[in-house]
């Protein structure tokens, strides 16, 4: 159960930093264990990959190094759909944190 909730979580944080500057795989889980997240990257790149079919993100590749990475953009669809989802947040927060 818990299980999916932080799936939620972790949606969130990849589109709110994909709104704020491209993202890669391995940056998204380095930030996301900064937060306290476990991620393994068989958790993370479908969420990618999910999204971009959503396509509340966009990808493009690059040749880092020589080895290619696949970045991730938020599309405008993504941003409308994480504006929504601060409304969401914030009305949790009130009824979850500040009633208690």
């Amino acid at each position: 159960m818990i299980k999916n909730l932080y799936n939620g979580f972790i949606r969130i944080h990849i589109l709110y930093h994909a709104t704020e500057e491209q993202i890669c795989g391995i940056e998204i889980i380095e930030e996301l264990r900064r937060h306290g997240y476990s991620v393994s990257p068989g958790t993370v790149y479908p969420i990618l990959h999910k999204m971009n079919n959503d396509k509340l993100l966009v990808a493009h590749n690059e040749i880092i190094d020589g080895k290619r990475r696949i970045y991730y953009k938020a599309t405008s669809h993504g941003k409308k759909v994480l504006d929504q989802t601060r409304e969401k947040i914030k009305e949790l927060y009130d009824e979850v944190i500040l009633n208690e």
